[in-house]
């Protein structure tokens, strides 16, 4: 007898089909300009200096609390200058787990985060795209990256949404008409 959840694993082909898209993503850099996924804006600068070849993308988790990563690694060199996508405030600023971490809120209802991140900004402190807000620290990758992870109302969202770096979908027919309209 099957298990209720056997009906939602994915099958080989399908497994893949997304393999192969994972590892066609994070072996070449995300253009800078792509179209605007729905409610995203390209106003975001990328946090690090370019290059910014991906080594790890954002896989979205089936449910809040299911296995997935929460953001993009970004190769960086240690010591890396890390500056604010947007403007906003220091949302935190301290350690988690064993990691240094910096938040910061946005507008619209956005946080982005950062790991692992060396700041001397204190929560509170308004920032402004551009600004240097700390530098990359080893931990993470090896060698080093950044974990950048955004939040929209509490939800974890790829940051590509506003990096644009997401191409615009594409609706295909799955079955030809017999007579065209």
């Amino acid at each position: 007898m099957l298990s209720p959840f056997a009906a939602a694993r994915p099958t080989r082909l399908s497994r893949l089909v997304i393999l192969s898209v994972l590892l066609s993503a994070s072996v070449s850099p995300v253009p800078a300009v792509a179209h605007a996924a729905a409610g995203a804006t390209f106003d975001w600068a990328w946090p690090v200096a370019a290059p910014h070849p991906i080594v790890r993308p954002f896989i979205a988790p089936a449910t809040p609390y299911a296995a997935g990563h929460r953001g993009i690694d970004i190769a960086a060199a240690e010591g890396s200058s890390v500056t604010a996508p947007t403007d906003g405030v220091v949302y935190f600023a301290g350690v988690v787990v064993d990691r240094p971490v910096l938040s910061i809120r946005h507008a619209d209802g956005l946080v982005s985060s950062y790991e692992p991140v060396e700041s001397a900004l204190p929560a509170g402190t308004a920032i402004v795209r551009g600004q240097l807000v700390g530098h990359v620290l080893s931990g993470h990758c090896s060698p080093a990256c950044l974990h950048f992870g955004v939040r929209r109302y509490g939800e974890y969202v790829s940051p590509l949404n506003y990096l644009g770096g997401i191409p615009p979908s594409v609706l295909l027919p799955t079955r030809t008409l017999a007579h065209p309209p």
